[in-house]
């Protein structure tokens, strides 16, 4: 089976460079997966678990906006931020969100960005916790 490779750029390095056999990832209305052969698009990322099965193994990250482009078996993403979800800490993710949901939220501005952080912290605690299992 042909193998897809997977790249993960963030602002600040090239955080992953793989061979892997599928990929799932957080879209901005919802997970793609993709399979070798997959037919090539471009999506906009959401807040979200970066989930890849390198044979029986899989490898988790967490991912937050950007893009993703998936051409010849390669699928690409550039986003703003990314961490592997070993390096999540449930403590501190959990800190995050109480610290989200606290924030005012009394113009359309403030609530928009309350909004955004909320939804970022909650996608980054349920990739926490299924990395912690």
């Amino acid at each position: 089976m042909p193998e897809l490779q997977c790249i993960v750029v963030t602002p600040e390095k090239t955080l992953l460079d793989e061979q892997v056999d599928f990929v799932a990832l957080p879209l901005y209305d919802g997970e793609l997966g993709v399979l070798p052969g997959h037919a090539p698009m471009i999506g906009r990322l959401g807040a979200g678990e970066l989930r890849m099965r390198i044979g029986n193994d899989v490898v988790r990250y967490y991912v937050e906006g950007g893009f993703v482009e998936v051409l010849d078996n390669v699928v690409s993403l550039v986003t703003t931020h990314a961490v592997s979800a070993d390096e999540l800490e449930v403590d501190e993710v959990e800190e995050e969100l109480k610290s989200a949901l606290a924030q005012k939220a009394d113009s359309e501005e403030l609530l928009e960005k309350r909004t955004r952080e909320v939804t970022a912290a909650r996608a980054k605690l349920r990739t926490a916790l299924r990395a912690h299992r």
